[in-house]
């Protein structure tokens, strides 16, 4: 029977472009949504911007927009990142939206329908400087379960607890580094603890829906302590005026938290397409064989297994069918962080040239189906793509269809001889395992299966030597069933590896002359077709390209929604306490040059007060000779982590300013400090 599958990711918050930790998702997900296309099945996957909020309200305030006009920036560059990395949306849509509004409001009143809606009269965290009542995610302090410092007030991300923000240990705001007052404020909760939430969701959490590592997470949730406290909590649902958001039916000057239209927006940007489509929402969505599958990070693990199953299923909705969680992904073993030169834009990474299917391989080929993070290593990276995609997969093409169009004029011969039809043979029993292996979310050992594959198609090839046969005379026979079979293979090498490189995989259908893959397509043959004049499929990694993603950039790298004069908006703001953990030094550069192999980097010799000097690597080529740098002063962050670079150790960054968008306003300017300051003074 054909499935049908209803398949989301975790909606971004619209206050940024995309980072490499959203394309990993989508890819996650992406790589099995086209498998299960590729089985015929009839996927609807869908996303949309997490709009709605404080935080959005507060960053269009600053930028002089509305929050319609804000997001709608943010919104008008993700197809570029959608299209970049061939992830196979059908819709994109927004939680600012008619269809969400109708959604939430809807949901809410089956909610207090069903007797699971309380109001009741709380203190509230109030910002006196800023006079207003404050967000979750404006007040920090220390976790009041695990004592982690500088927590948001809704969750912690370090021990995933969820609590009030009353609960914090030592709150502070966020926005103006004061100590919040407490306010009363009539607000409106979610029953979660509601005996018949709890009921359901022990079973619903527990019956296969969530990976074994997760349920056992969730379950902990459950646990009553003996003073009393653990078990479900109920949800506040509710936020004062001002805030950004959909207004709570007959409640006057009250807005749904972010956190409940959030999620809904699955079902919304669903209902956009359908709309479009002409189809029937309600009835799909009853209908018993549609599959419901969201893919999340396990930082929202409390909102997407108990909030909104039980959102969904006490509104009288259908539940999700699977939740499937997992990681984070790091850079060279650390936290992504632009400012330590570990993090990876995506944008930066298209512009650089370099091939989106290589990003999506080796993300796969990390990934499996339990939480675990994923590592991005330079070396790695550009090792595993250059040895598998290239050295074992492509050059399987490369070293045997040249002979086929200039011998045989492009047609495979119909006989491959016993050693070819043992060898496809061999392949396609695999493809049983490598299926199982995609639908299970193992990609990474569908991945080694599949180049184990291509190994035994090169030791064929190695064994036939085609270059050699095309030398002997009356070897035609046996040149033609090599080369044959060697493209028969390459062909259900694709089909194995075509949810994963879905741009390779197009380019060699057209070379072949067929119809985009799909997954029985490994069973056929294509003897007797003549086929295309081979073109290069896929060049090898430059190492070089790779390292320009982690070089310290004084321009943004991705663009920012709103042109302010300096090209971009500002940022969040920080405490006190934040800045003072920058550690910021006059220096005198002692020394510089150019750096061998960079058009970007100067390598400075800096003297910080300190015994000896530091070397700081700095992208500031292209505004000054590195003559005109000695003996200059300047400012640089002295605490910086050291990072190693293919040229060496940068020990700290150097201060320069410069418009966002080097093309509207060019140029890069080093921050010099007035006369009399010496190296190792402070800047406070």
């Amino acid at each position: 029977m054909t499935r049908t599958l209803f398949v989301t990711t975790a909606l971004p918050y619209a206050n940024a472009p995309f980072h490499i930790g959203h394309m990993m998702e989508y890819i996650q997900a992406d790589i099995w949504v086209r498998y299960q296309r590729m089985r015929g099945a009839k996927v609807y996957f869908v996303g949309a911007d997490d709009a709605h909020g404080a935080p959005i309200m507060i960053a269009a305030e600053k930028a002089g927009l509305t929050p319609q006009q804000f997001v709608a920036g943010i919104a008008s560059g993700r197809q570029a990142y959608l299209d970049g990395f061939s992830i196979s949306f059908d819709n994109w849509h927004s939680t600012d939206s008619p269809e969400n509004t109708a959604l939430a409001q809807s949901i809410y009143l089956g909610l207090r329908d069903a007797g699971l809606i309380d109001v009741r009269e709380v203190e509230q965290f109030f910002d006196p400087v800023k006079g207003m009542f404050l967000p979750d995610r404006y007040i920090k302090g220390t976790c009041p379960k695990c004592g982690a410092a500088d927590q948001y007030g809704d969750s912690c991300e370090v021990c995933g607890a969820v609590y009030a923000p009353t609960d914090l240990i030592n709150p502070y705001s966020a926005l103006s580094g004061a100590t919040p007052e407490l306010r009363s404020s009539e607000h409106y909760f979610f029953r979660l603890s509601d005996p018949r939430c709890v009921e359901f969701l022990q079973g619903w959490t527990q019956d296969g829906k969530l990976q074994p590592g997760v349920a056992n997470k969730v379950r902990e949730w459950f646990v009553t302590n003996p003073d009393g406290s653990g078990g479900l909590s109920d949800w506040d649902i509710s936020r004062d005026a001002p805030y950004f958001g959909i207004p709570i039916p007959d409640a006057d000057g009250k807005y749904f938290y972010v956190w409940l239209d959030a999620p809904i927006g699955y079902l919304a940007s669903l209902v956009n397409l359908f709309g479009k489509l002409g189809k029937d929402v309600d009835a799909f969505l009853a209908d018993p064989e549609v599959e419901q599958i969201h893919f999340i990070g396990k930082d929202i693990v409390y909102f997407h297994t108990l909030f909104w199953p039980a959102m969904l299923k006490f509104s009288g909705r259908k539940v999700p069918d699977n939740v499937y969680v997992h990681g984070f992904i790091t850079v060279s073993e650390e936290k992504m962080s632009k400012s330590r030169g570990t993090g990876i834009s995506p944008l930066r990474y298209l512009e650089l040239g370099l091939n989106p299917d290589w990003l999506r391989y080796y993300i796969a080929a990390k990934l499996n189906s339990h939480v675990e993070d994923v590592d991005f290593t330079p070396s790695d990276f550009v090792t595993r793509v250059n040895s598998d995609l290239v050295g074992k997969y492509v050059n399987i093409a490369s070293r045997v269809a040249g002979f086929l169009s200039k011998r045989f004029d492009g047609c495979l011969a119909t006989d491959l001889g016993a050693d070819g039809d043992v060898l496809l043979a061999d392949l396609r029993a695999q493809v049983p395992v490598v299926a199982e292996f995609y639908e299970t979310r193992e990609f990474g050992k569908a991945l080694r299966e599949i180049m184990a594959l291509a190994d035994k198609v090169n030791t064929y090839v190695e064994a036939h030597k085609p270059w050699e046969l095309a030398k002997v005379e009356g070897a035609e026979t046996e040149l033609h069933q090599a080369c044959s079979t060697g493209i028969e293979a390459f062909r259900i090498l694709t089909i194995l590896l075509a949810p994963v490189v879905p741009a390779t995989a197009s380019a060699v259908a057209d070379f072949l002359g067929t119809e985009q893959f799909t997954w029985d397509d490994t069973a056929a043959t294509l003897g007797g077709r003549t086929i295309g004049r081979y073109a290069h499929l896929m060049q090898r990694v430059d190492a070089e390209l790779v390292e320009q993603l982690f070089e310290p950039a004084v321009a943004a790298i991705e663009p920012e929604p709103v042109v302010t004069p300096g090209g971009e908006a500002l940022a969040d703001q920080i405490t006190i306490d934040s800045f003072a953990a920058v550690d910021l030094r006059v220096a005198r550069i002692v020394a510089a040059s150019a750096v061998d192999g960079s058009t970007k980097l100067l390598q400075l010799t800096v003297d910080v007060g300190e015994p000896s000097p530091r070397t700081i690597f700095s992208g500031i080529s292209s505004a000054y000779r590195p003559e005109d740098l000695v003996g200059r002063l300047t400012v640089v962050v002295a605490n910086l982590a050291p990072r190693t670079m293919r040229f060496g150790v940068s020990e700290g960054m150097v201060l320069a300013a410069g418009h966002a968008d080097a093309a509207v306003e060019p140029g890069i300017f080093l921050l010099e400090p007035d006369a009399g300051a010496t190296p190792g003074m402070r800047v406070r």
